[in-house]
């Protein structure tokens, strides 16, 4: 099995042990997996038995609230106690003008003689989760517009040098066969849950289009995608008791 890496073929079981490949897809773009693999190996690992350990049950499919659900808490819980932590920066660009000294062509004075300030000129980005120049967002039913903030945002910290890579979770299409057989109660009716997880949220199908445009400019992202198995009581051939027509 091979994977995209800034036009590279490589095998991901080279990086990605069998047991996490059942549960997530990955996408690599600008050798995103490569780097955070061999230069950052501890937050890795962390993030690795983040992965490992992560469970969703069906109740956690039928809750309302787009990206505030149960599902981010299951992230943040492992993760801040282990040092990741959401930050936003703020940056004033200062240009500064410097003349030609006269009749050398090429050569400029040491001293301006224009400044200029732009204040907030970087502004307002923040990312979920950093640590030691890796960083991670989870987005799981946002509106898919969310993805261009989130690269945008890695885009500014890796031209700023803050990070070296970056990491996205979001669904895998394939969740939408769950979301098929799972009800919920709505406008007097048990309905599937398909409605609330739409082809305008934030899923895969939505994240690779921007990052094979280079949303993410020169910044290595690693792009992954939850599986069926992480719905952990959910299983093929599943109907759900509120599904009176016994419909799959």
């Amino acid at each position: 099995m091979g994977v995209r890496s800034g036009g590279v073929y490589m095998r991901i079981e080279d990086y990605v042990d069998s047991d996490l490949l059942e549960k997530y897809e990955f996408y690599n773009y600008n050798h995103a997996l490569e780097i955070i693999s061999q230069a950052f190996p501890d937050e890795w690992s962390e993030l690795i038995e983040c992965l490992r350990g992560l469970e969703i049950t069906v109740t956690d499919l039928r809750e309302a609230g787009g990206n505030e659900t149960n599902i981010p808490p299951k992230f943040d819980n492992v993760l801040s106690p282990q040092g990741w932590r959401e930050i936003r920066i703020s940056g004033d660009l200062h240009i500064k003008s410097f003349p030609r000294q006269a009749e050398r062509r090429g050569r400029f004075s040491s001293e301006p003689f224009e400044e200029k300030v732009f204040e907030g000129y970087i502004d307002g980005h923040n990312i979920d989760f950093i640590k030691n120049r890796v960083a991670f967002d989870l987005e799981w039913n946002s509106k898919d517009q969310t993805f261009d903030r989130d690269l945008l945002a890695m885009r500014t910290y890796y031209d700023c040098d803050i990070i070296s890579v970056g990491i996205i979770i979001t669904r895998a299409e394939e969740l939408n066969d769950v979301f098929r057989t799972v009800y919920d109660y709505d406008n007097g009716r048990w309905r599937p849950i398909l409605r609330k997880y739409g082809a305008s949220t934030t899923w895969m199908g939505k994240l690779l289009p921007r990052l094979d445009s280079r949303r993410n400019g020169g910044c290595p992202v690693l792009a992954i995608g939850m599986k069926k198995k992480c719905i952990t009581d959910w299983y093929e051939g599943y109907i759900d008791e509120n599904n009176t027509t016994n419909e799959q």
